[in-house]
């Protein structure tokens, strides 16, 4: 049976666009089997995926700070050993960076990965045996998608990229507000989240607020405080999967966590801002994005070139208020379950 080996380390989102791809090769392909190597941070979800059969973890992040800790301890020689255990049909780099691609050259395989001109580090072509030419300009999902069917030598039918998640909870009335991410840039005004659960919560519906580091769970809790929202323990990544598997919704800042609602199939509604839709939007059924239309949004910049007050959003996001989300939203899901009052009996 084809053994395939794939390497995407991180960031969530960018483990959860691969997973369409291991559903086409899949179909393609009866019997195939992926290994996949990913960062410790996101070990649970290659395993999520029914063609995956082991999961490699990897520490770069820590690794590049502490080197000589991660050689002495044995941790960077067990990686190795792992990474070289089976000869591979085809070892697939669907990241395109020189730490992903650097890490190819432990593993036994041809090696495939995009050319210069397609990936996102031109330097790590260099590595693959098989350059694969994939469009820029198009949704993550798909390029990833196209690089496996090159690489694997099947075709891509034209129809949208399936999961092949199996969290299949009842919906509940419930609304979870996915309000952390990385970059300052992208955080919506934690005012318009306290107007938003104070509409959500008046229209029915219980609102959840998870977190997942000290300033988000002080975000949440200020949210809370003033609409009755309920604040979430820590939750793993499988347990966040199976709430929001459950939710009858989910209204989310560009962030991994609101990949995650996309691809276990709640209706989400994202915000962006500074960051492009077309390219990294949540990719699935029932997924809608409200696009900032400032003048330079998206201008794909982590922190805003505007001079803000401390603990102000940037200007992109003064168009998006609670209101027009909070409609948008129940344009969203009411024609998929009915009103909010018939959601929350």
């Amino acid at each position: 049976m084809p053994r395939v080996l794939v390497v995407k380390t991180s960031s969530l989102g960018d483990v959860i666009h691969s997973l369409p791809a291991l559903t086409d090769a899949a179909k393609a392909i009866p019997g195939i089997t992926f290994d996949w190597v990913v960062e410790q941070s996101f070990v649970e979800v290659p395993g999520w995926h029914p063609a995956v059969d082991r999961v490699i973890p990897v520490a770069v992040r820590r690794w590049r700070k502490h080197p000589l800790q991660a050689w002495r301890s044995g941790e960077w020689a067990r990686f190795k050993q792992r990474l070289g255990l089976h000869q591979y049909d085809a070892v697939i780099d669907a990241q395109g960076l020189l730490k992903s691609a650097w890490l190819t050259r432990y593993a036994r395989g041809p090696r495939y990965g995009l050319d210069k001109q397609s990936a996102r580090e031109p330097i790590a072509a260099r590595f693959y045996d098989h350059p694969v030419a994939v469009p820029k300009g198009q949704h993550a999902v798909e390029r990833v998608r196209q690089l496996f069917s090159a690489a694997l030598g099947y075709p891509l039918d034209g129809r949208q990229g399936e999961y092949s998640l199996s969290f299949n909870s009842e919906r509940q009335q419930s609304v979870v507000l996915l309000h952390g991410t990385t970059w300052e840039s992208k955080h919506w005004p934690e005012d318009s989240w306290v107007a938003l659960a104070k509409q959500l919560r008046r229209a029915g519906y219980q609102v959840q607020l998870p977190w997942g580091n000290d300033a988000e769970q002080a975000r949440a809790e200020r949210i809370a405080g003033q609409s009755d929202a309920e604040v979430l323990p820590k939750m793993s990544l499988t347990e966040l999967a199976l709430l929001l598997s459950a939710s009858a919704g989910c209204i989310s800042v560009d962030t991994g966590l609101g990949h995650l609602a996309a691809a276990v199939d709640t209706p989400t509604l994202a915000l962006f801002g500074p960051t492009n839709a077309s390219l990294t939007g949540f990719y699935g059924l029932n997924q809608q994005s409200l696009q900032s239309q400032f003048h330079c949004a998206p201008c794909m910049a982590r922190e805003c070139r505007y001079q803000l007050a401390p603990g102000a959003s940037p200007p992109c996001f003064d168009e998006l208020s609670a209101s027009k989300v909070f409609h948008a939203f129940e344009g969203l899901v009411q024609p998929l379950a009915g009103s909010a009052g018939d959601l929350a009996k």
